[in-house]
């Protein structure tokens, strides 16, 4: 696909992201006789999938004792009363044919001692249902295939090097296609009446997290700037366990819940292991548990991390090459070593607001993938869930997607605009104050300051690449999280509020949904509406 300044290209889709869910759709969408393009602001390979380390959570009914049943009740365990079962029971039954779909696609998982499947634990599952590829490099596998499958596909072409400015609507607010730049500022139009967005997370609004650079929010503000709902922005899940080497900005290398599911245990500086003391499944509880535990467990102890004891765990280099890779960087050897571990910013467990099937509220926009907001995870995601979501999501939002266009095509009219100002703040002003603020802990006074830290260096512009884009994306994300942590007066998940430690389920059982008003700021109501769940 050739580009150039005011270029003008025509699809049936255009598929915005080249992670798990991005490309299952885009491929699904192909085979199903659908002219596709995918849009990606990096190189193909560049989003939060081929970081990925634990595996898939998945039941093939070949564990004993496990049945989708069990996965499902331990995954609204996790979501601490926000899941929309309906959403869980279809992404959970789903998992099957899909991990299948992805095998036949050629991704290769780690093979059991005795034959069959691999399979680990992690934090929050009763059982060992989560399937590795290459120890602790499942990602890096499920990207390797997809990718490979993509370039391989006649008529997909990959549209690198181009961001998102916006979706373009008609007068009736539907969708024509997505306005883009190419790195040199370019802009270019892609004309389309389907626009999947599969932008991931957010992760980047904070100064330390396990995301890549690309992970900016740019597909939740596409999608409320286009008149979407997002919904349970607040709930950031922080992964416990993340590489510690001194205070540092930017992506942190990712130690595996896994390693725990093998045997690891978090000890203090005095050696004491504390997670004993704070839930049934200690080391394996849920991730907002464990994250809250490390955090209030540094305070005490006055230091800036914990430390993992992983020296019981035979064979630790084979079976987690990447993190032995990131130990030894670091002058560390698991095998007599403690890891010091600290949180980080890890995915979002809300989004745009979505069915399982991708549709949002917007005539012609779906989402899939961490960017959507499903009913899956609810406050807390259940690890492991997140390459499922995607494989799930991605193909049924591909079959949505067809069926929607099936019948006589019409011709697309005329955009009604162009991208509009927007407002923009300082990318290190904006990471500070969520990081200081709106981290694990928060409370009024906080998130108070962090909005006026934010506001003081707010200005209008009109994004015009990838750093405008991702510049406005944070910002408009910083609000949104903000508006929905100070609603949120209780601590549900990883929403953890030291004003309001308790939980809270007279009223604020409900997901609080968020819109942009006539100016473009955040607006925060209660409740998703009827896209929540299966359509």
């Amino acid at each position: 696909m050739t580009t150039g300044a005011g270029w003008d290209a025509t699809a049936d889709l255009v598929v915005v992201g080249s992670g798990v869910a991005g490309l299952t759709a885009a491929l699904d969408a192909t085979a199903a006789g659908l002219r596709v393009v995918v849009v990606t602001k990096d190189v193909v390979d560049a989003g939060s999938t081929c970081w990925a380390q634990g595996g898939i959570a998945v039941v093939l009914g070949d564990v004993p004792g496990d049945d989708t049943d069990r996965h499902i009740a331990d995954t609204l365990t996790a979501g601490a009363g926000l899941n929309d079962a309906r959403a869980v029971a279809a992404i959970v039954e789903g998992g099957p044919d899909a991990f299948a779909h992805l095998r036949a696609r050629g991704a290769v998982f780690d093979a059991a001692a005795r034959g069959g499947l691999a399979r680990t634990r992690e934090g929050g599952h009763t059982a060992f249902r989560v399937v590795p590829a290459g120890g602790d490099a499942t990602g890096a596998e499920v990207e390797r295939a997809l990718v490979a499958t993509a370039r391989g596909t006649a008529g997909l072409p990959l549209l690198t090097g181009h961001v998102g400015l916006d979706v373009a609507l008609d007068a009736a607010g539907r969708v024509v296609g997505l306005w883009v730049a190419d790195d040199h500022g370019r802009p270019g139009l892609l004309r389309a009446p389907a626009v999947l967005l599969a932008t991931g997370g957010y992760g980047q609004l904070f100064a330390s997290t396990t995301n890549p650079a690309a992970l900016t929010g740019d597909g939740i503000a596409l999608a409320l700037r286009a008149g979407a709902t997002a919904a349970d922005l607040e709930f950031v899940q922080f992964h416990p366990t993340v590489l510690y080497t001194g205070p540092a900005v930017g992506r942190r290398p990712l130690v595996t819940e896994a390693v725990r599911g093998e045997g690891a245990v978090l000890r203090d500086r005095a050696g004491v292991r504390f997670m004993t003391d704070v839930h049934p499944l200690a080391d394996l509880a849920p991730r907002d548990v464990v994250a809250a535990a490390i955090t209030r467990r540094m305070a005490a102890t006055g230091t800036d991390c914990v430390w993992l004891d992983a020296t019981t765990i035979d064979g630790f280099a084979a079976r987690f090459p990447t993190v032995s890779a990131s130990c030894r960087e670091a002058g560390i050897d698991p095998r007599v070593d403690l890891i010091p571990v600290t949180p980080a910013a890890h995915y979002a467990c809300g989004g745009v607001v979505a069915d399982v099937d991708g549709r949002t509220a917007v005539a012609g926009l779906y989402a899939a993938g961490e960017v959507a907001r499903t009913g899956l995870h609810g406050a807390n995601r259940l690890a492991s869930n997140s390459l499922l979501e995607g494989l799930v999501v991605g193909g049924r939002a591909a079959t949505a997607v067809a069926a929607d266009l099936a019948g006589p095509r019409h011709t697309l009219a005329d955009p009604v605009a162009r991208p509009a100002a927007a407002p923009v703040a300082e990318r290190r002003v904006v990471q500070r104050a969520m990081s200081a603020s709106a981290g694990i802990g928060r409370d009024a006074a906080g998130l108070a300051a962090a909005s006026d830290a934010i506001e003081t260096v707010t200005r209008r512009v009109v994004p015009a690449d990838r750093a405008g884009v991702e510049d406005a994306a944070l910002t408009l994300l910083a609000q949104a999280v903000l508006a929905a942590a100070g609603t949120r007066r209780e601590t549900r998940g990883c929403h953890v509020r030291t004003d309001f430690p308790d939980r809270d389920d007279v009223w604020q059982r409900e997901s609080l949904v968020v819109t942009l008003d006539g100016d473009g700021l955040p607006v925060v109501g209660v409740g998703v509406g009827a896209l929540a769940g299966v359509a």
